[in-house]
């Protein structure tokens, strides 16, 4: 007579959804103080570009003198400044939250999800039920069967 016919089975069942909401953000960038001048027909004691005070304050500009150098003749002159960044003082963070952004020259600010509807569930057979959220929201859901014999 034969022996009768033995394996072992296993079954592993598992489920997950995954609801997310995109955070706002905001990247700033602090601008520096820039300074030029040219000319012709011109003699100078240079402006410029004085240090800032501190290291939260921004170059200002020193003016320079100028005079024609050949009375009567033709000249030209150009001097421009761009005024740099100083970093806000009083800048606050609450719950990783930060309360006041940054006022530099490049800021670049995304908004945050909507939940509104978003939802999801899994049950035992299987079936998945997502519902969309708002702009910025994802659901994901998983189930995976697994029949091991051996």
């Amino acid at each position: 007579m034969a022996a009768p016919a033995h394996a072992d089975l296993t079954h592993k069942i598992s489920s997950s959804v995954q609801l997310t909401v995109d955070a706002s953000a905001s990247q700033a960038t602090r601008l520096g103080s820039t300074y030029s001048v040219s000319g012709s027909n011109v003699s100078a004691t240079l402006g410029g570009l004085t240090a800032p005070v501190s290291a939260t304050a921004a170059a200002t500009m020193n003016s320079g003198t100028y005079t024609q150098t050949t009375d009567g003749s033709a000249f030209s002159f150009s001097e421009s400044f761009n005024g740099g960044d100083a970093i806000p003082t009083g800048t606050t963070v609450s719950s990783g939250v930060v309360g006041t952004l940054p006022a530099f020259g490049s800021v670049t600010t995304t908004a945050g999800g909507v939940a509104g509807s978003l939802a999801g569930t899994i049950d035992s057979a299987g079936t998945m039920a997502l519902t969309a959220g708002g702009a910025g929201t994802s659901a994901t859901g998983q189930f995976v069967s697994e029949i091991t014999i051996r």
